[in-house]
């Protein structure tokens, strides 16, 4: 009998380490389809997450940190196929797992490899938590942890390739820049994305460095380009894989800003067009009705600019569970003031005033409510309060309509 107990056993171990060396080449296997594609299919990445799994299960200590890292890069593909924030979740778990047991790796003759995790493994977590981060706080922990990590941004490690690593570096990059713009750093913005191009975002931070500037002409050129690019991207099914790593633009909201840059550098059908094709997206845009509503009062279509006002204001109402919105009674003083009922506009603007409102319309309230009391026969102080309140305005209120309106009242 024990001639035969040894070629059984070491048949059984013939098969058993068979069986481990199929699950690895499969996870490899899967894990590089996914990485590879320009596109993955979900067939692909689910598959890929559960082969990771299994190989977990039978691999060594020192090859978690890989297998933990690339289950994360799948979870995170998936999730950029299916928008969703708990896959996104699960991928930065699976990253934070890998450089925690990134000590454990071992190398020729079984010795540890010392050193930190790579800077693009270290990025990933905060890659993949910033595409479904809600608040300033969550934001600026992620800034701080991609700062951190790329100050020493080096792709020579055995953790993927260099065209890969640098793709994962510049993703996070623009992250840091996306979050620079809404900052208002423009040149911090630009830094980052100097590397992204092709990819709308150098174009955007243009423009909206030339518009601070005045020059509204340009911003619509540079502008108009991101936009170009982005709906060219991100149409049907979207961009690839890699671009999908980095922040997604809000094009609704750019088409916002491109149109009113269209209504400063004097294009108003232009900045019609532009704001219609965003209200069609979000009709309860506030915003978007109210400078649409200065366009048309710029195109001389009165009517249009009066339905504007109103349903700005409106709008800006229902957005509010109180129905104390300042923003509503600067729209609505507006639509009052249009309508020649300079009296009622007045009380308006004094209401948006001692009510909660963007400071961006704070200025614009307050030379509203002073050309209101102009207009409506109130000269001395009020003439002299109306010149004062044109130096904090907006570029988008009619200074002269309103210098001519107090010139009038001197008489």
């Amino acid at each position: 009998m024990r001639i035969w107990v040894l070629p059984l056993a070491a048949s059984a171990l013939l098969a058993a380490d068979a069986q481990q060396l199929a699950l690895v080449w499969k996870a490899q296997l899967d894990f590089d389809k996914v990485m590879l594609a320009a596109v993955p299919p979900l067939t692909d990445s689910g598959a890929c997450v559960q082969s990771q799994a299994a190989a977990m299960a039978i691999s060594a200590a020192s090859d978690a940190a890989q297998l933990y890292f690339r289950r994360g890069f799948c979870r995170m593909a998936e999730a950029a196929i299916l928008h969703g924030g708990e896959e996104y979740e699960a991928a930065a778990r699976d990253f934070d797992r890998a450089i925690a047991v990134w000590p454990r790796r071992v190398g020729p003759g079984k010795q540890p490899v010392t050193g930190p995790a790579p800077a693009a493994l270290r990025v990933l977590p905060w890659v993949a938590r910033l595409h479904t981060a809600t608040d300033d706080a969550g934001r600026g922990e992620a800034r701080r942890g991609i700062e951190a990590a790329l100050a020493d941004a080096s792709c020579g490690n055995a953790l993927m390739e260099q065209r890969q690593c640098e793709n994962v570096l510049e993703a996070a990059r623009e992250w840091l820049g996306w979050m620079a713009l809404g900052d208002s750093r423009l040149d911090d913005a630009a830094g980052y994305f100097a590397g992204a191009g092709g990819s709308g975002w150098p174009d955007w931070v243009e423009g909206q460095r030339r518009f601070r500037q005045g020059d509204y002409a340009g911003a619509v050129r540079d502008e108009d380009r991101a936009v170009t690019v982005w709906k060219a991207l991100w149409q049907d099914g979207g961009p690839t894989l890699v671009r999908r790593l980095g922040p997604a633009p809000d094009v609704d909201a750019a088409l916002v800003e491109l149109g009113a840059a269209r209504l400063l550098a004097g294009d108003a059908r232009g900045a019609i067009a532009n704001l219609t094709a965003e209200l069609k997206a979000d009709p309860a845009n506030a915003r978007a009705l109210y400078l649409r509503a200065r366009a048309h009062d710029l195109a001389g279509d009165r009517e249009a600019a009066l339905a504007d006002y109103g349903l700005a204001s409106r709008t800006a109402f229902a957005a509010v569970r109180d129905g104390a919105s300042g923003e509503a009674h600067l729209y609505r003083g507006i639509l009052l003031y249009r309508r020649g009922d300079a009296a009622r506009a007045e009380s308006e603007f004094s209401s948006a005033l001692d009510l909660e409102i963007p400071d961006a319309l704070r200025g614009d309230a307050r030379a509203w409510r002073h050309l209101a009391a102009v207009t409506a026969g109130t000269c001395g102080s009020e003439r002299s309060l109306l010149e004062a309140a044109l130096a904090q305005a907006s570029p988008y209120f009619p200074r002269a309509e309103a210098r001519q309106a107090a010139s009038a009242c001197a008489h």
